[in-house]
């Protein structure tokens, strides 16, 4: 599994790991199709949605 960094876009994390999506719903990111998903950054969705980004990333890169 590719490592997800806080540079990485929200579509270009859920086309490498689909299973991501649980994770950013289950934060209160639910608009995971929607346009500005395509070009924003977790650390930008992690900001607007008041999440620290290493929790986000760190439950995004946990194994599963």
């Amino acid at each position: 599994m590719v490592k997800i960094t806080k540079d990485m876009t929200i579509a270009e994390v859920l086309r490498q790991n689909p299973q991501a999506a649980a994770v950013l719903m289950t934060k209160g990111m639910h608009c995971l199709g929607c346009v500005i998903a395509q070009g924003e950054t977790i650390e930008q969705a992690a900001e607007v949605h008041g999440i620290p980004v290493d929790e986000l990333l760190a439950d995004l890169n946990k194994e599963k």
